[in-house]
């Protein structure tokens, strides 16, 4: 009897070898036979993205057929996008999947294209591939032919121009920046550090296509009655100001009007030695574009406690955080300090309508 059992055991054993063979043996004929032709969108088709619209909603459905490797087998495809004419040295990876399709909503491929490659607001064209692969490690890749369609992307960034001039030695890209209230609007403001040496002034510059500030691109100067009015013509003379130092500056190149006010900032608020009295003044760096003091502060809980910073020992231009969210707002709230000590305080003005600050304990 136990001869027997031993010999169907041994029996199973030579079927079950033999199986794991065939299935080695099947595995090995699995052969790339066809890559699926994108079959949606059509080659050429046109997407204006629009920043006003629900960036939810989807915008672009890809469809392809399924690739071939001759058995029936899962397939994953991959999604590559890419600026065209760069034949996808650098390919943006749109998207994964066991499916024939793919869709992407408005945010997503407006993010999708400006990564790609494509200059915002500017038609471009972008070349769409599937690849296909099968098993864990991304066996037999296929590559359907690709697609080129045109899109328009977008940015939500403010809108910028450049102030280059004496004070930074006429260079362009290096400039500081003011930036417009929203997408569209032409009211630009920010802080700048002016000069007079020379008697040279400043102008305003407005960026390319790519965002790059060089000359030869639209400048804006004073139409020569120093009144504050700009013209963007050949001729225009430099705009000026009466002494060296830290200003606002505002221009708005559809009006076609700038101005400067000099600025020095200051601390105010019951958390500081003076309280509410008079401001304690902050020291401007150059290098770093950036106010700073370093402060005695006692503990005091905002909105209604606290510090702010404050132009001009006045309460025209002043600068709160409402929200407590470490941004700045004109007219926002006081700043609270959680615990007494030795701070220093930092107030950054360099990124035109972004300011922020920052308290570090000493």
């Amino acid at each position: 009897m136990k001869k027997i059992f031993n010999f169907l055991f041994l029996s199973l054993l030579i079927i079950d070898v033999i199986s794991c063979d065939n299935e080695d043996q099947e595995q090995l004929i699995i052969s790339a036979k066809g890559s699926g032709a994108i079959t949606a969108p059509a080659p050429g088709s046109m997407y204006i993205l629009n920043p006003e619209e629900n960036q939810l909603n989807t915008i672009l459905t890809l469809t392809w057929n399924p690739a071939d490797y001759g058995v029936p087998t899962e397939i994953t495809y991959k999604v590559e996008f890419a600026k065209s004419g760069t034949e996808f040295a650098e390919p943006f990876l749109a998207g994964s999947t066991t499916n024939t399709y793919l869709s992407w909503n408005i945010s997503e491929l407006n993010g999708a294209a400006v990564t790609a490659g494509l200059l915002p607001f500017v038609e471009g064209e972008l070349d769409i591939r599937v690849i296909s692969t099968i098993g864990s490690v991304s066996n037999t890749p296929q590559i359907a032919e690709l697609i080129t369609i045109n899109i328009t992307p977008f940015t939500t960034d403010l809108p910028k121009i450049a102030v280059p001039g004496k004070h930074q030695g006429w260079d362009p890209p290096t400039a500081p920046l003011l930036a417009a209230s929203a997408f569209g609007e032409t009211d630009y403001e920010g802080f700048v550090w002016l000069t007079i040496e020379g008697d040279e002034g400043f102008k305003f510059l407005a960026p390319d296509q790519t965002g790059g500030f060089f000359w030869g691109n639209t400048d804006w100067g004073d139409d020569g009655t120093y009144t504050g009015k700009l013209i963007d013509k050949d001729g225009e003379d430099n705009c000026k100001v009466t002494a060296d130092g830290y200003y606002l500056v505002k221009a708005d190149t559809e009006a076609l009007t700038y101005s400067t006010a000099l600025v020095s900032w200051g601390i105010i608020g019951n958390a500081t030695p003076t309280g509410w009295d008079s401001d304690t003044d902050m020291i401007y760096d150059p290098v770093t574009r950036t106010l700073s003091i370093t402060l005695d502060l006692v503990q005091q809980d905002a909105p209604d406690n606290g510090i702010k910073f404050r132009a001009n020992d006045g309460w025209d231009l002043n600068l709160g955080d409402s929200g407590a969210d470490g941004t700045m707002e004109f007219g926002g709230d006081n700043i609270g300090v959680a615990e007494s000590g030795n701070y220093t305080i930092t107030l950054d003005l360099s990124n035109p309508r972004e300011y922020t600050y920052s308290l570090v304990k000493n």
